[in-house]
């Protein structure tokens, strides 16, 4: 199976969505979370990413959320995330609905965007709601309206996943032709049941098939840099474009 099959499935397909993982990120120099190298192998997220920490551990909480806003300054869109966008211009993509918290693919220009994760990008007070500037959260200053504590619009472990985003993904799913998991382990409920929710194709793209993914049934897997697959696929559907 190679990557002019999924060109072919794009092209015989009238909605197609994609949904992101981490390892779609990686590959823009920002760490993933589970794999062997990644940050929950040195870090306990229920205590810097819960909703515990945001109440009782603060400090910590901040200074963990400061650092990934931080370093993600220097990360761009690769590759991938660039042919995201342009198959969407195309009519080849219909929904990108990430777990992804960095906003690249709205960096890439991609505008159909389901953040089913929340991001790290934009910050509101978790007392009364309120937006605030990035710079507020950084400089760890409290609300302006009401003297609470500021921070990201991340789904925090404890939190439910935003309404909205969770309906716009459900909905698209459910009317796909084709549904294509890029670079998620599917380990996180219940992102991770959206693929099995699709009566359409399902294509799996990742650097490994991992252990959860198995259960699936895929139709094709691809293995391999997300980037350079969805590279070679663009290769395969130049000039193509949906009516």
């Amino acid at each position: 199976m190679t990557a002019e099959t999924l060109a072919l499935l794009m092209k015989d397909s009238n909605r197609t969505v994609v949904l992101t993982g981490a390892g779609m990120s990686t590959e823009s120099g920002i760490p993933d979370f589970r794999s062997s190298t990644g940050l929950w192998q040195n870090i306990d997220p229920r205590i810097v990413a819960s909703t515990e920490s945001l109440q009782k551990n603060y400090e910590q909480f901040r200074e963990f959320y400061q650092m990934r806003i931080t370093a993600l300054e220097n990360c761009k869109p690769h590759q991938g995330h660039l042919i995201l966008a342009d198959f969407e211009k195309r009519g080849l993509v219909s929904l990108i609905a990430t777990q992804n918290v960095d906003q690249l693919h709205q960096q890439a220009g991609s505008v159909n965007v389901a953040e089913l994760h929340g991001n790290i990008v934009s910050i509101r007070c978790q007392n009364c709601g309120k937006p605030h500037a990035k710079e507020q959260f950084l400089n760890n200053c409290s609300c302006t309206y009401c003297s609470g504590k500021l921070r990201p619009n991340v789904v925090l472990f404890g939190e439910t996943l935003p309404t909205e985003a969770w309906d716009r993904t459900l909905h698209e799913i459910h009317e796909a032709d084709l549904v294509i998991v890029i670079g998620t382990s599917l380990e996180v409920y219940p992102v991770n049941q959206l693929p099995s929710m699709s009566k359409g194709k399902l294509v799996y793209i990742n650097r490994e098939q991992t252990s959860t993914s198995a259960h699936y049934s895929f139709d094709l897997v691809l293995e391999g840099s997300a980037g350079e697959i969805l590279a070679d696929v663009h290769r395969e559907l130049k000039g193509f474009k949906k009516l």
